[in-house]
């Protein structure tokens, strides 16, 4: 769940941007200030400085899509391969058959 600081936050920095003002903290804290909204002190800074780290165009335009820099996702497949923590296959086939057994079951009763 995000917090309302993040949103407005990123609202603000939307409406900048759209503008072609420069987003920093004192523009994205002028517009919450004239929108009377009040957000945590850290919230304009901490957009701000993600701003002046990344195209916002390519943020609006691949809204949705998979990042492929994406350390997590990089990672993912190499946790699952590990022998040691995934179960193994003859045992997820099992519960799977089981669980379409049952649910079959269920629909004739």
């Amino acid at each position: 769940m995000s917090s309302i600081g993040e949103l407005v936050c990123t609202y603000a920095c939307l409406i900048l941007h759209d503008d072609g003002i420069p987003i920093n903290a004192e523009k994205i804290g002028t517009l919450l200030r004239a929108s009377n909204l009040k957000v945590e002190s850290y919230w304009p800074s901490l957009f701000a400085k993600l701003c002046e780290k990344v195209n916002v165009d390519d943020l609006i335009m691949n809204v949705g899509t998979p990042s492929t820099n994406n350390a997590a996702v990089a990672a993912a497949p190499t946790i699952e391969n590990d022998a040691s923590t995934a179960p193994s296959d003859n045992k997820k086939e099992e519960i799977k058959e089981e669980s379409d057994d049952e649910a079959m079951f269920s629909l004739f009763d």
